[in-house]
């Protein structure tokens, strides 16, 4: 998933970590394609070699490294630790293919509960079927998770990324099966807008097409093809999105198709918490007040966003805003000279019917409830708060699924 750098260590990398930044500094400083290849090959072999033999740490602590001093560095190394973790080479019978661990996101908001869970046998096969046929090139191969995906299930390492590539590849040539990878599903009740995601991996002869939209016999473009999976999908998967409203985002390579589901995801939290306000707590929209905070140890990380009565310093319901990358983290630090993501929120909210919008100076920290683990949120005085749901709020029915 997107990381924010996280501050710079102290002492000096250690070797295999200071091999990684040598390259990629190089490569930030070639002057022709030629010497781009040359470097490009390096440093995707050297980061291949840490992946393979689960020694992520090096990785990490070269991307910490060059977080604080060298920006152009720093993004050349993600991207090549990206790549390297979500697209790999694979053998079978003598025959190289590339594997590309890809995801389908699937945004929603609902005022009851968002789906969750194993994908019956029948609805994988003809999810898969439909992927098959509206997003995966023609002589490509798939295998696809057994379960729906929600963030906190996804990798949390380039080496854990890695590993679901080269599972589910296999899985996809027939030497596995698409066995869970996932973690026990976190509890995810009370959230009203999240993405889910059907991950799984294509697998082509090497150099071959992986996607439709790369056919070069029946041309046809990156939205036909998405608007041909959301058409014939939505009948299979509309009973398990009941009492929601959902979304496509584009069926692609795995950490830019998550970004994408995260940046769209935004809004409609924010969507879903007003029109859950409205018709569970009975608040409209014109008697809320939202407070805006920035969270973070040093740097701005994300915003939460306090929702309560006009009447009321109490928080009864709270939303997080991400910072999804580093250019956005730049651009909310106070030496960015620019500070425009409240403004963004503050926007949002007013489409939405709220006309009572504060933002708090200064940076708060992220903290969590000790016993629930609940996300704390501001209040107008400035006061990080538990939100608690007005007692005759009505919360039910808790789902349809």
């Amino acid at each position: 998933m997107p990381r924010t750098p996280d501050l710079a260590p102290a002492s000096k990398p250690p070797r295999e970590a200071q091999h990684l930044i040598t390259l990629a500094q190089a490569l930030a400083l070639s002057g022709s394609r030629l010497e781009d290849a040359y470097w490009e090959n390096l440093l995707a072999s050297q980061v291949g070699k840490l992946l393979q033999s689960k020694r992520n740490r090096g990785i990490e602590t070269a991307l910490d490294h060059l977080a604080a001093r060298d920006t152009p560095a720093y993004e050349i190394l993600i991207e090549q630790a990206e790549t390297s973790s979500e697209s790999i080479r694979l053998e079978a019978d003598g025959v190289e293919y590339d594997a590309l661990l890809f995801s389908a996101p699937i945004v929603a908001w609902t005022r009851y509960r968002l789906p969750d869970g194993r994908l019956a046998a029948d609805l994988k096969q003809t999810l898969q079927a439909l992927l098959q046929q509206h997003i995966v090139a023609a002589d490509a191969r798939l295998a696809i998770l057994p379960e729906l995906v929600c963030f906190d299930q996804m990798p949390q390492s380039f080496q854990e990324t890695w590993n679901w590539t080269r599972r589910l590849g296999l899985a996809a040539l027939g030497q596995g099966r698409e066995s869970s990878l996932l973690k026990t599903l976190p509890d995810t009740e009370g959230m009203l807008a999240d993405a889910r995601f059907i991950v799984g991996a294509i697998v082509a002869p090497k150099g071959a097409a992986v996607f439709r939209w790369q056919s070069q016999t029946e041309p046809v473009s990156r939205q036909q093809c998405l608007e041909s999976w959301a058409a014939d999908s939505s009948a299979a998967l509309g009973p398990l999105f009941t009492g929601c409203q959902f979304d496509y985002v584009q069926p692609d390579a795995f950490y830019i198709s998550n970004r994408e589901a995260d940046r769209r995801i935004r809004p409609l939290a924010l969507k879903a918490a007003v029109a859950w306000l409205s018709s569970a707590a009975g608040i409209e929209a014109a008697d809320l007040r939202a407070v805006i905070a920035g969270c973070g140890d040093t740097q701005v990380e994300e915003y939460r966003i306090g929702f309560g009565t006009r009447q009321s310093n109490e928080v009864v319901y709270g939303c997080i805003w991400p910072i999804l990358s580093k250019d956005e983290a730049a651009a909310e630090s106070e030496d960015g000279g620019r500070i425009d993501i409240p403004d963004e929120i503050a926007a949002q909210l007013k489409e939405l019917g709220v006309s009572d919008i504060r933002r708090l100076p200064g940076l708060y920290p992220a903290e969590f409830c000790e016993d629930c683990g609940a996300p704390y949120f501001p209040n107008a005085l400035g006061e990080m708060m538990h939100p608690e749901v007005p007692e005759e709020a009505d919360l039910g029915p808790a789902h349809f699924h």
